[in-house]
């Protein structure tokens, strides 16, 4: 099956109550998963803007960043996060990510049940 870019769901809105609009370009979506995940898609993070505070119950997130610069709260460390970088978030921790750059951050993000 081929999915073109003008097939993608595309939803833009406030994220677990982070700060202003992100928007979420699904790659694989429902049925598709076959009951292994939830969520595969690339994450635009306007300057300013975030994803709140959230925990992973069941399921563990993969952030791989694209492009920008963001900073991450991860179970209680606030790292900085570029280009290339991959973060990893467990069953049973939490974490959010804000776009502290000057430029969108953009991400793939994958949860995938435990």
């Amino acid at each position: 099956m081929i999915k073109k870019k003008s097939d993608l769901f595309i939803e833009d809105g406030n994220l677990r109550n982070g700060k202003g609009n992100v928007k979420r370009e699904h790659i694989i979506k429902g049925d598709e998963f076959k009951g292994k995940g939830k969520l595969f898609a690339k994450i635009t993070i306007p300057k300013g803007n975030s994803i709140g505070m959230h925990d992973h119950t069941e399921d563990f997130e993969v952030y791989y960043i694209l492009r920008g610069t963001g900073q991450v709260l991860d179970n209680g460390d606030l790292i900085q996060v570029n280009e290339g970088d991959v973060i990893y978030t467990a069953d049973g921790n939490e974490h959010y990510i804000e776009n502290i750059g000057n430029e969108d951050l953009e991400l793939i993000a994958l949860v995938l049940y435990e």
